[in-house]
């Protein structure tokens, strides 16, 4: 999950928990004051009753019967039990609903003053009256249908404001959050594409006013000691490269000239051929350096359109004399805008050593010292396949094949310095092109050199 993701998610999670905790806390404070307010209905009808029946004269059970009865203030399921001082029911109403009681109640009521209890979907509550010559006690009971019916409707208008407000902060946080976090997407965007050909590259600072300017800024400055290190290592690498090749010549010349000496018996020449091979070896390091250091430097002027197919078969006629059991197996298919996208603009003296070095690596890494290539169309691609039979990379090693100095575990007994795909990358790069390395067979090795006209 992103940064971007992750925050909006947290924020919202944030604000709907809050939001719910509210909801709830005024659902449970509404319904304590709907019970306390119930409570009071009951209490004061209680005292109501008590007070016709003890303080009017000529007030008789039947007639407050009546009175309850037809009260505008009557609860729903509604009964009231009066007792007097001896604990003897004195007043029941008219209603159906039965309340549970006991003398323990009333005691408990003559010592409390109040009584409440649950009876099923009933509440009930006991009242205690006193007056100066005797005392009476009330238990009365109802539903509260209509705080109930007020609470169902509360309850659901919470909960649609919970949706409601759940999806509009969700909506809103996202947005948000996406418009703040949009400097930082061009920042990554602008990370990925930086790489050792593009060091020069910098991010946009439009203020120092927040975190983000201030990473820019940071990484600006970071990016201009790296590109100044790597700059000095290429001129380096470049200047003794080059400093190195007139040593190694003569060094080459002189070992040569005392191989061809009459005087010099075959134990001697048998070294110096040796030594011969090592020196040309270094020189080929040397020349691949040289090749990398002009690459990275972007020096590659004489620009001109050349055919690939007349450079391919260039570089095959040359490799043919080098390895003369080398066997090649050509193959072009035929294609309506085949002669169009053969036309390619560039150097075509870096473009023969890049097909030259793929080439030498099919020769090189092949168990029967062959190869396949196949000029092909793709669209407005043209590809150039080299396939051989021999041990394929691992994983491993395919993640890291173009990296300089890599060498497979296919390399041991072969001579190199896995410098030669890296040339090919940097090559392809600066004339529009990628090379693409995959095994579609178990002993197969298969390289696409992908042109984008």
């Amino acid at each position: 999950m992103t940064l971007k993701n992750r925050i909006s998610l947290l924020v919202s999670l944030l604000f709907t928990v809050l939001f719910g905790l509210a909801s709830t806390f005024i659902f449970i404070l509404y319904s304590n004051f709907r019970k306390d307010e119930f409570r009071d209905r009951l209490e004061t009808k209680a005292l109501s009753d008590i007070k016709l029946l003890v303080n009017v004269k000529n007030m008789d059970s039947q007639l407050l019967k009546i009175i309850d009865q037809n009260t505008i203030n009557k609860l729903y399921n509604e009964k009231t039990l009066i007792f007097d001082s001896n604990y003897r029911l004195i007043y029941s109403s008219i209603d159906d609903t039965k309340i549970n009681w006991s003398i323990d109640d009333l005691k408990y009521l003559k010592k409390n003053k109040t009584l409440f209890k649950q009876q099923g979907n009933y509440e009930v509550y006991g009242v205690f009256y006193d007056t100066n010559d005797k005392d009476y006690y009330a238990l009365i009971t109802a539903t509260d249908d209509y705080g109930k019916r007020k609470l169902l409707y509360l309850r659901f208008i919470l909960i649609l404001s919970y949706i409601l407000f759940t999806a509009i902060c969700w909506v809103l946080t996202s947005l948000t959050v996406k418009k703040t976090m949009r400097p930082l997407g061009s920042f990554h965007q602008k990370l990925r594409k930086i790489n050792e050909n593009n060091l020069d590259t910098r991010v946009e600072v439009k203020s120092n006013k927040n975190e983000i300017d201030l990473i820019a800024t940071e990484f600006n400055f970071m990016m201009d000691r790296i590109e100044l290190s790597y700059q000095k290592q290429k001129e380096f690498t470049a200047h003794a490269s080059h400093e190195l090749r007139t040593p190694l010549s003569r060094i080459t010349s002189q070992i040569e000239n005392n191989i061809a000496l009459q005087e010099t018996d075959s134990s001697s020449k048998k070294n110096l051929n040796a030594i011969l091979a090592d020196v040309n070896q270094l020189t080929e390091l040397i020349n691949s350096l040289l090749i990398l250091s002009k690459l990275e430097n972007k020096k590659h002027e004489n620009k001109e359109t050349y055919r690939l197919d007349e450079i391919l078969f260039s570089a095959i006629e040359k490799l043919n004399k080098m390895f003369p059991n080398f066997t090649i197996l050509f193959e072009m298919e035929e294609s309506e805008n085949l002669d169009s996208l053969l036309e390619i603009s560039g150097n075509r003296k870096l473009l023969e050593i890049a097909i030259s070095n793929i080439l030498k690596n099919a020769y090189t890494y092949s168990d029967n010292n062959s190869a396949k290539v196949k000029i092909s169309t793709d669209g407005l691609q043209l590809i150039i396949s080299v396939s051989n039979s021999g041990k394929t990379l691992t994983e491993k090693e395919q993640k890291n094949l173009f990296q300089p100095f890599m060498r497979g575990q296919n390399a041991n007994g072969t001579s190199g310095f896995g410098l030669g795909l890296r040339i090919v990358q940097r090559i392809l790069t600066i004339h529009n092109a990628k090379i693409i390395y995959s095994d579609p067979d178990l002993n197969t090795n298969l390289f696409l050199l992908i042109f984008h006209i």
